[in-house]
């Protein structure tokens, strides 16, 4: 008898820990298709998005490209550009790797390049291996190539601090068989197709002609404005001054450009903008090149006590969608889509490792923003509703 208590008591304990055992196994499979984090599914490594890969179907395709290439070419729309489902699974088989040289990153249009490059990599099952940030000194991204390198990327995206000192980083990219494709600007020396797949930018030309359209609107088409520009061999903001300043010239002969002041750096608008006003305190507006001197010049209104003052630029950052939200000084913008220009990104370096011809110079059409269309206009360029902050400010 006190033997078969003893079984007895043996089996029962089996049978426990087989139970405990189903029971764990079952919470486990739960556990990994079912969310934990109040409905939020994370993502795994590996997208089982299905279907081609496009831009934001919502961008406008009938907009006219205003901007030229770096070597004058003419602008195909990233509208045209398309991955099939099956040229995407090709992809994924290959098991490629990628890596993303930024000239500077942390604003906005840099963290949503990155992003949007990083989603549709990750849907072409390709490693984003690397992302740096070269503080906007060619020296330090030059260093960041070198680096890069050492991971052995099968592409690299990037956008030159400088075409002329960081071109022979480059070229020793294109030499070891890396796949290079540009945002914006191309080094000097290299050639689309033989060294560099294509170049990818926004319409600059056209988001400067809406910053000018916008300010001789504010200004009722005359009155006396700044420009403060990109003092640098960039192409990209020569194309934005350049449309800016050609169209208040030629379409508005009542406003009068009787300043201009040159940035080396992101920060130095404030120190232009301060000394524009002081030497012209009838100024009635201030263009800047791109939103973070905008920001400077902002600053320096305020400092003046020129709440008056009418400001426009390029790029819809937090601050600047902030102010246009809440009709302040910044009036309005061109935008450009960089969420969207990262997605076009991704698909040339897909055309790349299909041996897929390549247009040498793609742009993303430029997107006119005002307090009317700021919040929609937020979610075409950053494919999320806008904080809450510029939500409120615009009820």
């Amino acid at each position: 008898m006190k033997k078969f208590f003893s079984m007895l008591i043996v089996v029962l304990l089996l049978s426990i820990v087989a139970l405990v055992g189903c029971s764990q196994k079952e919470n486990a499979t739960n556990s990994s298709s079912k969310p934990s984090d109040g409905g939020k599914v994370e993502e795994t490594g590996e997208s089982t998005t299905s279907g081609p890969i496009t831009i934001n179907p919502e961008i406008s395709g009938d907009q006219q490209i205003l901007s030229k290439g770096p070597h004058g070419e003419t602008a195909i729309s990233a509208k045209t550009l398309q991955l099939t489902e099956e040229e995407v699974q090709k992809i994924k088989e290959g098991k490629y790797k990628a890596a993303i040289v930024m000239h500077y990153a942390g604003n906005d249009w840099s963290t949503a390049q990155i992003d949007g490059l990083k989603a549709t990599f990750k849907k072409m099952g390709i490693e984003v291996v690397a992302v740096t940030d070269a503080n906007f000194k060619a020296e330090k991204q030059v260093s960041d190539i070198e680096t890069v390198l050492a991971k052995k990327p099968d592409i690299i995206v990037s956008i030159p601090v400088d075409p002329v000192s960081t071109a022979e980083a480059y070229k020793k990219a294109a030499e070891a068989g890396v796949k290079l494709v540009f945002m914006d600007n191309a080094p000097q020396g290299l050639t689309a197709g033989k060294d560099y797949v294509s170049v990818v930018s926004a319409d600059n030309y056209g988001n400067g002609v809406a910053a000018a359209e916008i300010m001789a609107d504010k200004l009722n088409g005359k009155g006396k404005i700044g420009v403060i520009f990109h003092d640098a061999d960039f192409f990209v903001t020569k194309q934005r001054t350049e449309a800016f300043e050609k169209t208040i010239k030629e379409k508005y002969p009542d406003i009068k450009i009787v300043a201009r002041g040159g940035i080396t750096a992101p920060n130095d608008g404030e120190k232009v903008a301060s000394g524009m006003l002081t030497k012209h305190p009838d100024l009635d507006g201030i263009f800047a090149v791109w939103d973070v001197p905008a920001e400077g010049a902002l600053a320096a209104a305020r400092t003046a006590g020129r709440d008056d003052l009418v400001i426009t630029t390029i790029d819809l950052g937090t601050n600047v969608a902030l102010e246009i939200a809440s009709g302040g000084i910044v009036k309005g913008l061109g935008a450009q889509l960089p969420y969207d220009q990262g997605i076009a990104e991704a698909i040339l370096a897909g055309y790349a490792l299909l041996g897929k011809q390549a247009p040498p110079y793609v742009a993303v059409p430029s997107l006119k923003v005002t307090k009317e269309n700021v919040l929609d206009a937020w979610k075409l360029v950053y494919h999320k509703d806008a904080p809450d902050s510029i939500q409120n400010a615009a009820k």
